[in-house]
């Protein structure tokens, strides 16, 4: 077995679309399986040392197959965000939860030597103390966030001297990358605020722990590489800007004219919301254990979106789809339900 092989579920995903060059560049052997609901054509095909599958986390056979000679895995594939999990409450169950502990079995009977699983900072619902460390109460709003939080101690059960379970859990992620969100806080008002020269607001007193997608993809490489005592075991919070939305729209006006300067302003319009998902994390532990630190800022995110947006690689921003994950489900999901 190659000593530097590793499977990414949803490896054709939003971070995966970044993560995945970057281990090719750093010489691993990478599987990627996926659905492919947004596409495979972002992800570099002529690389030898690249294989897709286009595969469903439930189908576990497949997965098994896949997952041979490969001593790691990085599990990102789930319905994501809670407006695409509620759309089909049953569907979204069975690919978050259900599916997730014969993941884990089928890699360890594999010889999967690490097992990476991308949980959320979502799963600790809201909070008034001031730092929300890894060892806080999860009170998670949603079953999106619950199904998460329900997940990390079926892969904690299952280490040993010869698995190691590592678990992260996410800020809401920013920034430009080839398979675009444009449903996540910092991009959806940097995409209003280039395109429209407003940014909406709804409420605005809601925190979000905000990190950088290119963030995302060095915590992870630095995840696969830690020794194996500083992470057997361990969850570690992953989110290093904890801002209001007003304050991350007042980031977007401030920083959007520069790109737009047929805009006289970048105006902010707020209106009231019932939206109660507010929640903030303390990341000293990722930094202090592992040495990591953020390279990237929210205002560096809006400034790569503003560019894609300048440079047209990103289109029909508010009706296309492919950059909205609850319309490419509601699209997707009926084909999706009748494979398994």
């Amino acid at each position: 077995m190659s000593p530097s092989s590793v499977l990414v579920t949803g490896g054709a995903g939003y971070v995966g679309s970044l993560l995945v060059p970057q281990l090719l560049r750093d010489g691993y052997r990478v599987t990627v399986y996926d659905t492919l609901w947004f596409g495979s054509d972002f992800l570099p095909a002529k690389d030898q040392n690249l294989r897709v599958v286009k595969g469903d986390v439930r189908d576990v056979e497949l997965f098994a197959n896949a997952v041979e000679d490969h001593d790691s895995v990085i599990h990102l594939a789930c319905i994501s965000n809670d407006s695409s999990f509620e759309l089909d409450e049953r569907l979204s169950t069975s690919v978050n939860l259900h599916a997730f502990k014969p993941l884990v079995m089928a890699s360890k009977r594999a010889g999967v030597k690490r097992f990476i699983y991308a949980s959320s900072s979502s799963v600790y619902g809201v909070s008034d103390s001031p730092d929300v460390t890894e060892d806080h109460p999860l009170v998670p709003l949603t079953l999106y966030n619950r199904y998460k939080g329900e997940c990390e101690p079926l892969l904690l059960e299952e280490v040993d001297d010869d698995f190691v379970g590592v678990i992260v859990r996410p800020a809401t992620l920013c920034g430009f990358a080839p398979r675009q969100r444009l449903d996540l806080s910092v991009n959806i008002l940097t995409n209003h605020g280039f395109h429209n020269g407003v940014v909406k607001v709804f409420g605005g007193t809601q925190m979000r722990p905000n990190l950088h997608v290119l963030d995302m993809v060095e915590a992870y490489r630095c995840l696969l590489t830690a020794d194996e005592d500083l992470v057997q075991g361990e969850i570690f919070n992953c989110g290093f800007e904890n801002m209001s939305i007003a304050d991350i729209a007042t980031v977007v006006a401030r920083t959007v004219p520069e790109f737009r300067p047929d805009f006289d302003e970048i105006r902010i319009e707020t209106t009231p919301s019932d939206d109660l998902r507010s929640y903030h994390v303390n990341s000293d532990k990722i930094t202090r254990v592992l040495n990591f630190a953020p390279r990237f800022s929210v205002e560096d995110a809006v400034r790569d979106l503003c560019t894609a947006f300048g440079e047209q690689l990103l289109t029909d921003t508010f009706t296309d789809s492919r950059w909205f994950n609850v319309q490419r489900m509601q699209n997707s999901s009926v084909n999706y339900r009748k494979k398994i």
